[in-house]
């Protein structure tokens, strides 16, 4: 998950150097492959809530310091409980069943899972705000789910199946709520600030989890740690501000399909740090799900009607 940024409109400027858009779209893929493979390193000596924690302290730093710089708004009264609610699905629950599937999934499946929140976020479309789902729409669904069997079996292997794939779908569940919920009220404040509200309540949320992550952090190895640096300064707050540039200066659809390389570039990046070789049913599935993905995307971009 990692998170999206709300696109900021009326900023796109032709004068842009292109190199530097494809430079930021770059290193977002980048950013947000590396994260699984993060996830797995931490796992090494932190538990999955402690790592959690950890994470999203650096990143909270990380962005008091950005919000410091650039100013944002202070959050009204009435808004704090559905800030809360946003830092529950985009960053606790989240990041929680992510860490805890990624015990037992590995880091290139773990991506492609993180991969279907669009099918969630459909079936929360259809099944939440009644929105009307083609029977084209309910294809790629089914064949991205389909795809997401695929992957989880072929990673564990027929007969050793367990729930952590379920967990890294969780993730991608609480991940398409969040996003319902932010397009729908992202009307209050603008997406810096809205950003920065549901880092900070997402991790005083994951406060819970605080016992034992010192003790932790001190034990573990310098590796580890540079790790966890990396994984709350990059894919959890330099990686939103890159796409957030991203969002400003191209159209949407066309931004969001260059996301579809992260999968692959963290099965590459799996393979050269941890030694993780991907299975051939986990690429046949990844292909399925990304597949179904895409072109489920490109219906919706195309205007077909969801609600």
């Amino acid at each position: 998950m990692e998170t999206r940024c709300v696109p900021f409109e009326g900023l796109r400027t032709p004068s842009r150097p292109r190199v530097k858009i494809i430079l930021a779209t770059m290193f977002v893929i980048l950013c947000w492959a590396y994260s699984p493979i993060g996830i797995r390193i931490g796992l090494q000596a932190y538990e999955p809530g402690q790592l959690a924690l950890m994470r999203f302290l650096i990143a909270s730093a990380f962005m008091a310091l950005v919000a410091m710089g650039k100013g944002i708004s202070r959050p009204r009264l009435r808004d704090l409980p559905l800030l809360v609610v946003l830092g529950f699905f985009a960053v606790s629950l989240h990041h929680i069943a992510l860490n805890y599937g990624q015990r037992g999934v590995s880091a290139g499946a773990a991506s492609v899972l993180a991969q279907s929140t669009p099918l969630f976020s459909t079936l929360l479309a259809h099944v939440v705000f009644k929105d009307r789902v083609s029977g084209w729409q309910w294809g790629c669904v089914m064949g991205g789910l389909l795809g997401a069997a695929v992957v989880v079996t072929g990673d564990r292997g027929f007969g050793d199946m367990d729930a952590h794939g379920l967990l890294i779908l969780l993730a991608a569940l609480s991940w398409s709520v969040y996003f319902f919920l932010q397009k729908r009220h992202s009307h209050r404040y603008d997406g810096l600030t809205m950003v920065c509200y549901t880092v900070w309540s997402g991790t005083l949320l994951l406060f819970i989890f605080a016992p034992g992550m010192l003790s932790a952090a001190r034990q573990a190895s310098a590796p580890v740690n540079l790790a966890v640096l990396i994984l709350g300064i990059f894919p959890c707050a330099l990686a939103y501000l890159a796409w957030a540039y991203v969002l400003a200066h191209r159209n949407v659809s066309r931004a969001s399909m260059a996301l579809y390389l992260i999968p692959p570039s963290a099965m590459l990046m799996a393979t050269l740090v941890l030694a993780e070789r991907p299975s051939a049913m986990v690429i046949v599935g990844a292909v399925i799900v990304l597949v179904s993905v895409f072109a489920l995307s490109v219906e919706l971009g195309n205007g077909a009607k969801v609600g």
